[in-house]
């Protein structure tokens, strides 16, 4: 498993954690289907970043992109985080009033 996908799932199961034991009680097999399709359509995301990357590394701007690559890798796990973050706190977290 890969650094962004530990990330992500550290974010989910940590508010499966911090919703326990109500969160047990949204556990279905259609929540179980929800999560590894929003885990596929994360890892699509970040493989997108390799088209870009690609055409980049065969133009002029190769050497400074291999330099500051990581900061697209910097910018696009946080905001992964964040979205799977709402999408956890939605699914294992009670709604507030």
């Amino acid at each position: 498993m890969d650094s962004h996908n530990m990330v992500l799932a550290a974010v989910v199961l940590f508010y499966f954690r911090l919703g326990y034991p109500a969160s047990m009680k949204n556990l279905s097999l259609d929540l179980a289907l929800i999560v590894f399709m929003l885990a596929v359509l994360a890892n699509v995301a970040y493989c997108a970043a390799y088209v870009p990357d690609v055409l980049v590394q065969s133009s002029g701007y190769q050497t400074a992109w291999r330099k500051y690559r990581w900061v697209v890798f910097a910018v696009g796990l946080p905001f992964a985080a964040i979205l799977a973050r709402f999408f956890a706190m939605s699914m294992f977290l009670p709604a507030s009033n």
